[in-house]
Parts: C-alpha cells; structure tokens; sequence
C-alpha cells in the first residue's frame, strides 16, 4: 500500500475515532453528573469535529503551511495531498459524528 493512502486512511479514523470515542467518555461523564447522555454526546461530538481534524493531521498549522508553500513554489502534489489529507479527515470526523447521531436516535 502507498504511503499516501496508508496516511490517509490512518487520518480518517484518527477523526473518526476522536470523536466517537470522545462522546462516549463524554456519556459516561454525563451519567456520572446526573445529566442526559445522549445530548451530551451530541454536543461533543458537534463541538469536537473540528478538533478531530486538526489532530488528525498532524495538531498544528503546519499541514496550511505546506499547503501555501508549495503553491506558490508551483508544486502542486504536495499541496494536493495535504489537501487529501485534510478530506480524509474531514470524512472520519463527519462519519464520527454521524455515528452518533445515530446511535443517540435508535435509543428505545
């Protein structure tokens, strides 16, 4: 496998999994506070979606900054991978959240 495709798939569920497994942590929380789960979990997993992505590649401003160097350098496939990247974690952190919202739905 790539490396490229390796980094992005671990950038997805790096997302993904900050955010699911920080509305579950969050729940338990929740019931340990005496306060409603399930929209608890939601409002994490909405307020953390964009934390996920900026863990996911990497934490800091360097992936923008990669992104502008290159550009205006005229390289454009390092720019155009980190901007993949920056998709791909998108994608795992809007698929957590998703997730959720289902999971806090299907309550019977």
């Amino acid at each position: 496998m790539s490396i490229f495709l390796s980094k992005a798939i671990l950038d997805f569920f790096i997302a993904f999994g900050i955010v699911v497994g920080g509305a579950m942590v969050g729940g338990v929380g929740a019931v340990l506070s005496m306060q409603p789960p399930t929209l608890t979990m939601l409002d994490i997993a909405g307020r953390i979606k964009i934390w996920a992505l900026a863990a996911a590649v990497g934490g800091t401003i360097d992936p923008m900054r990669v992104i502008e160097s290159n550009m205006l350098d005229g390289n454009l496939s390092p720019a155009i991978k980190q901007i993949l990247y920056l998709i791909f974690a998108f994608l795992g952190a809007h698929m957590g959240s998703e997730l959720v919202k289902w999971v806090c739905s299907n309550r019977s």
